[in-house]
């Protein structure tokens, strides 16, 4: 009975909430990089670009041919690809490598962002200044 009792509350708390990305989930689904820029002035800035690891071995269509494709099916209705789970992905990455890094602790403003299909990169500018300890660490 114990058992059965533990189950189902790990069940009913597993089917709670909304789902979040792990990491786990695409390790080895892209690769990404995090540049820093610290001005004279302290002003700290950021650039994370992250990329699709596309398999060599996985027949992919080009982009000229999806676009011929989808053109051959609708040249009206035509939106473009569903880029939100990899708006999500990049976005989940970006959080993580700032978390990890400490660079922006009291957070960040978007200043641009680009997504396409394979890749995407989102620039931002740390809401705090520049520390002695920031200005060694990042700074180069």
């Amino acid at each position: 009975m114990k058992i059965i009792s533990l189950l189902l509350v790990l069940l009913l708390s597993a089917c709670s909430g909304t789902p979040e990305l792990e990491p786990e989930e695409f390790a080895g689904q892209l690769t990404d990089s995090f540049r820093t820029d610290i001005k004279s002035n302290g002003l700290k800035l950021f650039t994370y670009r992250a990329k699709l690891v596309i398999d060599s071995n996985a027949k992919q269509a080009l982009p000229h041919e999806q676009r011929a494709q989808q053109k051959k099916r609708s040249r009206k209705r035509y939106q473009g690809p569903d880029l939100t789970a990899w708006t999500q992905k990049i976005e989940h990455g970006l959080s993580r490598t700032i978390e990890m890094t400490g660079y922006c602790r009291e957070g960040y403003i978007e200043i641009s962002r680009s997504i396409q299909y394979d890749r995407g990169s989102i620039r931002g500018e740390c809401n705090e200044g520049a520390t002695e300890v920031d200005i060694a660490k990042f700074d180069s």
